[in-house]
C-alpha cells in the first residue's frame, strides 16, 4: 500500500514539477507519511532519485519545442551545481533555521508582485544577450543553487520568478530554463545523498517511472496551453508553498 501511494504521489509530483516546479510539495510529504520512522535524509535522497528523472525528461521534451539558450544556461547549470554543493556543505556547519520564518514572507512578496503585474511573463522579451545573458543566468544559478543546497523549499519557483522578472522571459521559457538549472542542482544533491548512503534504490525505479509519466503529461499540457497556463500554475504552487512554509515556521 505504501509503495502504491508514494508511486501515485510521484506521478502527480512529476506532473506539477514539469510545469512550474514544486513537485517536492507532493512527493516528500507522501514519503514522510508512508515511512514516518525512516531517517529524513534517506527520504530526501529517495525523492531526489525520482524527481531527477522527471525533471530530466521534461527538460528534454521542452528543448525539442522551445528555443533554449544553451550557451548561457549550460554554464549557469554548472554554477548551480557547484553552489548547491557549497550550500549542502555549509548546512553541515550551521543551521538554516533562521530562513524558516523568513521564507513565507519572501514567497508572499513574490506572489503579490506576480498578481499585481498581470502582464509579467506573458510575452517572451529577453533583456540580455550573449555574455550579459550568461552572466545573469550564472548569477541566478549561483544564488538559488546555494539556497537549494542550504535550505531548499521553493527553489523552482525562485528560478522561474527571477528568470521572468530579471531576464524578461515568459513563464513557459522560464520554466524550461528553470528545469535545466534545477536538474543540475538535483544531480549535485543526489551525488551527495548517494555518497552518504541515503537513497532507497529498491524504490527509485518505480518512483522514477511514475515521475517521468507525470512529467511527460505536464510538459504536453504546458506546451499546448502556453505561458498563461504556466503562470496560473505558478500562482497555485507559490500559494501552496506559502501555506506549507507558514505552517512549518509558525504553527509546527
Amino acid at each position: 500500500m505504501e509503495l502504491f501511494l508514494t508511486t501515485f504521489a510521484s506521478a502527480l509530483a512529476g506532473f506539477v514539477d514539469s510545469i512550474v516546479g514544486g513537485g517536492g510539495l507532493i512527493l516528500l510529504p507522501a514519503l514522510f507519511a508512508a515511512y514516518p520512522t525512516t531517517t529524513p535524509a534517506t527520504l530526501l535522497g529517495t525523492n531526489k532519485s525520482a524527481s531527477m528523472w522527471g525533471t530530466g525528461f521534461a527538460t528534454w521534451q521542452y528543448s525539442r519545442r522551445i528555443h533554449v539558450s544553451w550557451s548561457a544556461l549550460l554554464p549557469a547549470a554548472i554554477c548551480t551545481m557547484l553552489a548547491s554543493f557549497t550550500g549542502a556543505w555549509l548546512v553541515t556547519l550551521i543551521s538554516p533555521e533562521f530562513l524558516r520564518r523568513l521564507l513565507p514572507i519572501v514567497l508572499l512578496m513574490v506572489l503579490v508582485y506576480t498578481l499585481v503585474r498581470k502582464d509579467m511573463g506573458r510575452h517572451h522579451a529577453p533583456r540580455f544577450h550573449g555574455r550579459a545573458e550568461l552572466l545573469a543566468t550564472s548569477a541566478i544559478g549561483l544564488t538559488i543553487g546555494f539556497y537549494d543546497g542550504f535550505f531548499g523549499p521553493g527553489t523552482g519557483s525562485f528560478f522561474v520568478f527571477l528568470l521572468v522578472r530579471w531576464l524578461g522571459y515568459d513563464f513557459l521559457n522560464a520554466s524550461v530554463a528553470a528545469k535545466l538549472l534545477n536538474l543540475s542542482s538535483n544531480i549535485a544533491a543526489l551525488v551527495l545523498f548517494t555518497y552518504k548512503g541515503h537513497v532507497w534504490w529498491h524504490m527509485a525505479l518505480p518512483l522514477a517511472m511514475a515521475n517521468v509519466a507525470g512529467s511527460l503529461l505536464g510538459t504536453r499540457m504546458a506546451l499546448q496551453h502556453g505561458a498563461g497556463f504556466v503562470r496560473g500554475m505558478f500562482i497555485v504552487v507559490v500559494s501552496a508553498l506559502i501555506c506549507k512554509t507558514s505552517f512549518d515556521a509558525f504553527l509546527r
